[in-house]
């Protein structure tokens, strides 16, 4: 069983923002997995997410369980989240995906890794803190840096909050599109290849 989590806040107040790249990658990756009609998100109390279950018809690997995860914990609380479904359903950190924003990468790279320290990202610094543990994988989505994103105007370096918690320009749109379409392909290969092949294929250079 592979748990899958896309990384985000909650509510609408936050649902175009750059921090909920991760909810839309995995949106994705059930749209393309199967018709929209079906893509249906269980609220779950129990779990303080949307959860959606699935199962992968492997050709190399047969099938298996798969749940897509949108914690409702807010951000910085991730963890909690994670640990509740990976303990009730007994999955091993190794077999957790990340699906997070990541500030040190340009908008529209990617990067697949496993373990590691958190790099200030207090999603996955939650999840670290509260598994006990960095031996998970990781699909780092680029949303670019504050100083890409200067106020030229006002010769400003935007703050990592306002970065975060803003949300994408319409010349960003088209860079924004693609990587969402190449996060939910990684997902799907991973699951079909392997996490190896995937950073192989997938990894910006």
């Amino acid at each position: 069983m592979k748990l899958i989590i896309g990384l985000g806040n909650p509510g609408e107040k936050y649902e175009k923002t750059r921090h909920n790249l991760g909810f839309m990658v995995v949106e994705h990756f059930l749209k393309d997995f199967e018709p929209v009609k079906d893509t249906l998100w269980e609220d779950s109390k129990k779990f303080k997410s949307d959860i959606c279950q699935i199962e992968w018809q492997s050709q190399k690997n047969g099938m298996q369980k798969v749940i897509l995860t949108k914690p409702k914990t807010y951000m910085n609380n991730s963890g909690m989240a994670v640990k509740l479904i990976a303990d009730f359903y007994r999955i091993a950190p190794a077999d957790i995906w990340i699906v997070n924003d990541d500030i040190d990468l340009p908008l529209g790279m990617m990067k697949i890794r496993f373990g590691g320290a958190s790099a200030g990202h207090h999603g996955i610094n939650s999840i670290i803190e509260i598994l006990r543990t960095d031996k998970f994988w990781r699909f780092r989505m680029g949303i670019g840096s504050p100083m890409q994103h200067m106020d030229i105007k006002h010769h400003k370096i935007k703050s990592v909050d306002g970065l975060v918690l803003g949300r994408f320009t319409g010349g960003e749109k088209g860079k924004l599109k693609e990587l969402i379409k190449r996060g939910a392909k990684a997902i799907g290969f991973g699951l079909e290849e392997g996490l190896e092949a995937a950073m192989n294929r997938f990894n910006t250079k």
